[in-house]
């Protein structure tokens, strides 16, 4: 019966991540098309720093929320009702540090004064996200997944009516308000998902008043998952953040023709990582589904079901993984003819594919590490792994590898993540 119910999880969360992806790619081929290079250039240089804030504004309330939930230890009102206070408190914070950075982080490490003014559009989006997202994982820890379903497929489509609707004239006017816009349409599509998650909550609950007080021990419960968590994403996102600067910085250093080589991050970053992380939304949604059940497991030290339901998950992922990896290599000039109307960078698609197996399997075993209480490995996991792939583009774009250097680290960054994950589940249990 457990096993039906993580395969119904996770197949609602297949087919509404189906519908969603496939959205996502008709909003990614629009935005290319209508924003053009430039537009892009700009909007992929300022992504690893939404990116990072995105990380800190959620500070992985949703993830603790789904896993005390799914435990059924706690009161679930009084467990949102200590959690989102602290949330609004951290946004606001964020809020003023965005504005503060904007013109650093522009001018002196993008060394791109154009990212201004996105940088500052990132301030405004952060509280709806967090807040969306902090509600997803209610849900989630309820094994309960067409909310979240509903919710991402409305997003979505007011994201491309909002980008079809704006993007055209924005882009008239100027570029940069094209790009502030990519920025602030996810304020629209995230305070809709927040509405469409609020009818889903349940109506039969009898509030009283002490429920809606925060708990000091329910604050320590999502704060012990919370901050390793976020230590571990920041990490992930603080690389992501780097990334542009070292190559941009590397590349000046090497002598190598600076706006090739940002037109050849675009195409990575924009055109390539899309395409290859596509089942990555699948295998993240199977990561989600097996959470609950590996929590419990886990805490009843019924290590055999543990077991089965990571196997179970690892199954699944790489169901998915493989066939998109094989269609990868043997048609890469289709798909992203397909999806871009261009065939720029197949021969990157081609070398990072089968490397990107191991990427797949990897939100599983964060799952598993997750509900074992080991976020901190995930974090230290994470260092290394964006240590190793920060050094490689420092070291090899000061050759004639160029933007190799990028693919080099990111073939790194994968494969030690995921076989240190490996390693710590198979000490444990």
């Amino acid at each position: 019966m457990l096993k039906d119910k993580i395969i119904q999880s996770t197949i609602i969360l297949m087919i509404g991540g189906f519908l969603t992806k496939i959205l996502g790619m008709v909003i990614k081929v629009v935005t290319t098309r209508l924003i053009g290079v430039e537009g892009m250039s700009i909007y992929m240089l300022i992504f690893p720093t939404f990116s990072l804030f995105m990380t800190l504004s959620q500070l992985s309330f949703p993830t603790s929320i789904s896993k005390l939930v799914s435990e059924e230890r706690h009161n679930n009102v009084r467990l949102i009702s200590t959690t989102v206070p602290l949330s609004l408190v951290v946004n606001l914070f964020l809020m003023v540090v965005v504005f503060l950075v904007a013109h650093p982080i522009a001018f002196y490490l993008l060394k791109d004064e154009r990212c201004f003014l996105p940088i500052v559009a990132i301030a405004f989006v952060l509280p709806f996200d967090s807040l969306s997202n902090l509600l997803r994982g209610y849900f989630f820890g309820k094994e309960k997944m067409i909310p979240h379903v509903v919710s991402h497929i409305f997003e979505q489509l007011v994201r491309l009516f909002f980008t079809v609707l704006m993007i055209p004239y924005l882009v008239k006017l100027n570029i940069l308000y094209a790009v502030c816009f990519l920025v602030l349409v996810n304020l629209i599509s995230e305070a809709l998902s927040i509405f469409v998650l609020f009818l889903f909550l349940p109506k039969n609950v009898v509030l009283k008043k002490e429920d809606l007080k925060p708990n000091r021990k329910n604050l320590k419960d999502v704060l012990e998952i919370s901050i390793p968590t976020t230590g571990s994403r920041l990490i992930g996102n603080i690389g992501m953040f780097l990334e542009p600067i070292l190559i941009t910085s590397f590349a000046l250093l090497a002598h190598h023709p600076l706006k090739s080589i940002q037109q050849e991050y675009a195409i990575i970053t924009g055109y390539v990582f899309p395409i290859l992380l596509l089942p990555g939304f699948f295998t993240g949604a199977i990561a989600s589904a097996i959470l609950p059940q590996l929590s419990k497991n886990y805490i009843e030290g019924k290590n055999r079901k543990f077991k089965k339901k990571l196997k179970l998950g690892c199954f699944l992922s790489l169901g998915i993984g493989l066939p998109f990896t094989i269609l990868l290599m043997m048609f890469p000039d289709v798909l992203l003819k397909l999806f871009y109307g261009s065939t720029k960078g197949s021969r990157y698609l081609q070398i990072l594919a089968p490397f990107f197996l191991f990427y797949y399997v990897e939100s599983p075993f964060a799952s598993a590490l997750q509900a074992m209480n080991k976020s901190k490995n995930i974090m230290v996991d994470n260092f290394y792994g964006i240590l190793a792939k920060s050094l490689s583009i420092a070291i090899f774009m000061m050759t004639n590898l160029g933007i190799y250097a990028l693919i080099i680290g990111n073939i790194l960054n994968v494969f030690i993540i995921t076989t240190r994950h490996f390693r710590c589940i198979q000490k444990n249990v």
